[in-house]
């Protein structure tokens, strides 16, 4: 049939194209009463890009990590989050950004352009794509949120899911990264673990989970509480507590009986000179009230947390604190005194 002989709604397929990033399907089309020589026609004569499999751009020349985003995630559903006739739009979307691509469309994270992932039920087997990565999930109905486009995985899946790719240290960046932000509650999170028997860093993000919750800003705050804190008895100090005496500043750690300030500085580089005289002046106006700043960095807890409690404790001591700290499991703990040595805070 020739291209004359078509009856196409062009209203629909336009309302679906400015709901798609200006992409539309080959199903989509098919839908709306186009013919496969049409599309052809608009392929070949440069109104139309082929941005994914089966996937047409109508503004060609606008491309960009989210529309390649959103056409990926179509190519491998079939048909866009606004389709037309059949098939229709299930209860849960056929895929949907996974991982990093993910956060990415969920605003979370990372600063960088992250590589697109697209997710599909276990039970799917797509061919393999050579613009964008495919991943097999479990739980899909309840992984991937039914709502938000371009399609994804659920906030809470998608801070676990990249908790899991990197370091230790990140996991626990990606959990404190998704609290401060108020993108999930520690609730969604420990529901989201609970769900994951095997994944990656798993046992970490359960046991530091409780720290983020109380407070812990990055992976440095859940060092200090985990390793400088608690393995070594040290007592268990309030966290980000605002403070009107100087502009409402918020402190990491704050031990109130003894009126002592521990904040924890995790950037591995130096820090400017704007941000250093700022944080002193902070600390002199707390110093006014009678509290007493010390700050910790990187190394103290991720290298050296055994010296670091040990200070902290001699700091407490100073200040009043009648406890005792102890050593941790590490073999050579600089709180466990060698034979015949009387430990110097007991």
């Amino acid at each position: 049939m020739g291209r004359s002989a078509e009856v196409v709604n062009w209203r629909a397929l336009q309302s679906a194209a400015g709901l798609q990033d200006g992409l539309v399907t080959r199903t989509q089309c098919v839908a709306a009463g186009m013919t496969r020589a049409s599309i052809r026609h608009r392929l070949q004569t440069g109104r139309w890009e082929e941005v994914a499999r089966e996937v047409y751009s109508t503004a060609p020349g606008r491309r960009g990590w989210e529309i390649d985003a959103m056409a990926a995630v179509m190519s491998l559903a079939g048909f866009g989050p606004a389709p037309l006739g059949q098939p229709t739009a299930a209860a849960t979307p056929p895929a949907a950004l996974w991982g990093l691509a993910a956060a990415r469309a969920w605003g979370i994270g990372p600063a960088r352009v992250p590589p697109i992932v697209v997710a599909v039920p276990a039970s799917r087997a797509p061919a393999r794509r050579e613009s964008f990565g495919v991943r097999r999930i479990q739980q899909w109905d309840r992984r991937v949120d039914p709502v938000a486009v371009p399609w994804r995985t659920t906030q809470a899946a998608t801070i676990v899911d990249c908790a899991s790719l990197g370091s230790p240290d990140e996991a626990a960046a990606w959990l404190a990264r998704g609290i401060r932000g108020r993108f999930v509650t520690g609730v969604a999170l420990q529901t989201e673990l609970d769900s994951r028997q095997r994944i990656r860093h798993g046992s970490l993000m359960r046991e530091v989970l409780g720290d983020v919750v109380a407070g812990a800003h990055s992976a440095a705050e859940v060092r200090f509480a985990r390793d400088v804190e608690r393995a070594h008895g040290l007592p268990e100090g309030r966290r980000q507590v605002v403070s009107a005496a100087n502009g409402y500043a918020v402190h990491d750690n704050e031990y109130i009986d003894w009126g002592v300030v521990i904040e924890v500085d995790g950037r591995l580089g130096h820090e400017t000179w704007r941000d250093r005289v700022r944080d002193g002046a902070r600390d002199r106006q707390l110093a006014a009230t009678g509290r007493f700043t010390s700050r910790v960095f990187w190394v103290d807890v991720a290298v050296r947390p055994c010296a670091t409690a040990r200070e902290v404790a001699g700091l407490l001591a100073a200040r009043g604190w009648q406890g005792h700290p102890h050593p941790c499991r590490r073999s050579d703990c600089a709180l466990r005194a060698a034979p015949g040595v009387r430990s110097p805070l007991r």
